[in-house]
């Protein structure tokens, strides 16, 4: 498999200030935005809600050191599609000079907005850069991954070891044994912390699926995605997911499961309501509020492949992009640049966004509990990748996660589940 770009970092902490990030030719440089020479601001377009405070502080503080103007534009979450709303952006009278898009579907959608970005110093220090036909065009913004987080004072508790948890056989004895050891406890509701209703398609339809996408191949193995989008499936590895989603549902607490909402999911595992979840790295922020958690969390893969299994699903979940039609274009390189080869950058996307980085330079650990568990199984270079975001969009958010949210509530059963799914991939072929 392939050993992950995380595997050459060491613990060293230092502190840099924005005054030495930038060499001394583009420090105070005010009017080389490539063709136009306006004093516009730079805009930066995205989908984080939760860093939106982080990214907008530390974009005024480069933007002061640079004597330039950064306007931050967040977009996501449950109140703001971003997908629908960046079309609006690039209509507006001053469009983002900065976006983000998620993988090759998104990629190939707004294909013409995106500029190459072949030359630039920090693609020598990152596997991940998004690239098409050669060409690269997207700044990776962090790694996040995701398996089955668990709750490990839970399962010490039931005589569970999450190094077992191999297989789905080995995952259906620790549930059954979880059940057993907390059926008295009124605090306990399931093994399993898991929302496949209509607003959390993006959990199943997206992150669920890319178990059949990539669960036991290598981290380059494209021939399961690659299939997907010429509309032909393989059903040995459909059944295999299907008898993974149904054990979670089986075992997943209710009414959550087709009732509940993202913060349940999340609330319900944080109050030791249940042992594990089915979430990334990126649910850290809502584990340390308010006082935090009381108990150590880990990762153990998801049993969605045909054998046993030794990795999580990591990779990058998005890309930075440069717009040609900007007002700021060299601008915006300086400011990806600096984000990715300056200890101010790095001190951002680690200390301030609690990032997992996806740059070899960095020489910062993330503190946040799961953030620190996929960088362990990705220095080990247990890692399945993402595919997810290259399926067509809304594909799996809105034609497959629908048959999940059906296969939750009982509307169809697991061979229907099957047969739908099929039926949904070999309509890519038309």
């Amino acid at each position: 498999m392939k050993k992950f770009l995380l595997l050459s970092l060491t613990v060293l902490f230092a502190f840099g200030l924005f005054a030495c990030a930038s060499d001394d030719d583009d420090n105070g440089d005010n009017g080389d935005n490539g063709d136009n020479g306006d004093a516009t601001p730079l805009i930066i377009y995205q989908n984080k809600v939760e860093i939106d405070d982080v990214l907008s502080a530390y974009a005024a503080a480069w933007g002061a050191a640079n004597d330039v103007e950064v306007q931050v534009r967040t977009c996501g979450g449950d109140a703001c599609g971003y997908a629908d709303q960046i079309i609006a952006e690039f209509n507006a009278a001053n469009e983002p000079d900065i976006f983000v898009f998620e993988g090759l579907g998104q990629f190939l959608q707004y294909q013409s907005k995106i500029m190459p970005l072949d030359g630039e110093e920090w693609i020598d220090y990152t596997d991940v850069a998004f690239t098409y036909e050669g060409v690269v065009y997207g700044f990776p913004v962090n790694f996040e991954g995701w398996g089955m987080a668990y709750n490990a004072d839970m399962l010490e508790a039931a005589d569970v070891d999450p190094a077992t948890l191999v297989n789905r056989a080995a995952y259906e004895a620790a549930f059954q044994a979880i059940e057993a050891h907390f059926a008295d406890d009124e605090n306990f509701n399931a093994p399993v912390s898991m929302a496949a209703g209509p607003g959390l398609t993006w959990v199943t339809g997206l992150h669920n699926f890319n178990g059949y996408l990539s669960s036991g191949l290598a981290y380059d193995d494209r021939t399961v995605i690659d299939n997907l989008l010429n509309g032909q499936y393989d059903l040995e590895r459909l059944e295999a997911l299907a008898d993974w989603v149904e054990l979670l549902f089986d075992y997943a607490a209710t009414p959550y499961l087709t009732e509940g909402s993202y913060d349940d999911m999340i609330n319900n595992f944080k109050l030791g309501r249940t042992a594990f979840i089915h979430q990334g790295n990126w649910i850290d922020p809502n584990l340390l509020q308010d006082g935090g958690i009381d108990f150590e969390v880990g990762y153990a893969p998801h049993a969605s492949g045909l054998g046993d299994v030794d990795s999580i699903f990591v990779g990058a979940p998005s890309y930075y992009a440069i717009n040609p039609d900007g007002n700021n274009n060299e601008l915006a390189k300086q400011f990806l640049n600096d984000m990715a080869m300056t200890q101010a950058g790095h001190e951002y996307m680690v200390v301030d966004a609690g990032y997992v980085p996806a740059f070899t330079n960095v020489e910062l650990i993330p503190t946040g509990p799961l953030s620190a568990a996929v960088y362990e199984w990705s220095s080990e270079g247990n890692i399945y990748a993402w595919w997810q975001n290259d399926m067509p969009p809304g594909f799996g958010m809105d034609d497959l996660g629908p048959v999940y949210s059906q296969f939750a509530d009982g509307q169809i059963d697991k061979e229907s589940f099957i047969n739908r799914l099929r039926g949904e991939i070999l309509d890519l072929a038309d």
